[in-house]
């Protein structure tokens, strides 16, 4: 059964910024049962006061898991990388062929950059835009679903345990989503987290990310 408190609730917690900024007591209570005082209406299908919506936001905050401390003093160098091209294609039965030709032509050839990754309906390749023609001969019997070409990457080497660290990432984006920088394509290891992103956009990130690293 619905009531105002999970009803609340669950609207925070599919509101990630709204959810990070009650949990260091940034927002007024009043003003923001009055925000969501529709949306809370329209779930329960019928009037609600604010003041209920108030009493179900305190009943929510002492609750909240708090991110914890996050010291970005602690990665390591920042790398920019551009001239990157990003390659979609269907899955099929010869896709593996397909980059065991790719990696084979590759594997002697110095400086270049190349990615793959797949899950079960596509593969994702990011080459440096050199191998356009290489990638294209390989993958000819494919079916190509997009290509978009002119990114940027910017690698950063991440703190020690990192994959301990409640809320790393969570950081990262909510720092470039406050400063309107749109992420085309992120990828992460154990120890690296890479960033892509349209070249109009790298710079300003890159001094973003520096200037949080140093803050």
């Amino acid at each position: 059964m619905l009531t105002i408190t999970s009803v609340v609730h669950n609207i925070l917690r599919h509101q990630p910024f709204l959810d990070d900024a009650l949990s260091k007591d940034l927002i007024n209570f009043s003003a923001l049962a009055a925000h969501l005082q529709p949306e809370v209406e329209k779930e329960l299908r019928k009037p609600v006061q604010q003041g209920s919506i108030i009493m179900a936001l305190r009943r929510y905050a002492p609750k909240k898991h708090l991110l914890k401390n996050i010291s970005m003093r602690q990665m390591g160098d920042i790398v920019v990388r551009s001239g990157i091209t990003e390659y979609t294609y269907l899955n099929s039965k010869s896709i593996l062929s397909s980059q065991a030709e790719l990696m084979n032509i590759v594997k002697e050839e110095v400086g270049v950059y190349l990615n793959y990754s797949s899950n079960y309906q596509e593969s994702n390749i990011l080459v440096s835009s050199d191998l356009t023609e290489t990638v294209a001969k390989c993958f000819k019997n494919e079916m190509l679903v997009s290509v978009k070409s002119d990114l940027s990457s910017i690698t950063i080497a991440l703190p020690k345990n990192s994959s301990k660290t409640v809320g790393l990432y969570f950081y990262i984006f909510k720092l470039l989503a406050y400063e309107g920088i749109p992420v085309f394509e992120m990828i992460s290891t154990s120890n690296y987290f890479a960033l892509f992103l349209e070249k109009e956009f790298v710079n300003q990130a890159f001094i973003l990310l520096n200037e949080i690293k140093v803050s």
